[in-house]
């Protein structure tokens, strides 16, 4: 795993739990933004994906 992987898993479960406190306490905004911050981490966790295979590949 490389630290896009990890950072883009750890945004993505940021994201959900925004996500479901903006549910919690009716707040729309809360849960575009968590919806937004999953998105990012989901970005960032395939270019981590790209990047490791890549690097296998060149094994």
């Amino acid at each position: 795993m490389n630290k896009d992987q990890i950072k883009g898993a750890a945004k993505d479960i940021a994201g959900k739990t925004q996500e479901e406190v903006g549910k919690l306490t009716g707040s729309k905004t809360q849960q575009v933004k968590g919806l937004e911050k999953q998105v990012s981490g989901k970005l960032q966790k395939g270019v981590g994906d790209a990047k490791e295979f890549i690097k296998d590949a060149n094994k």
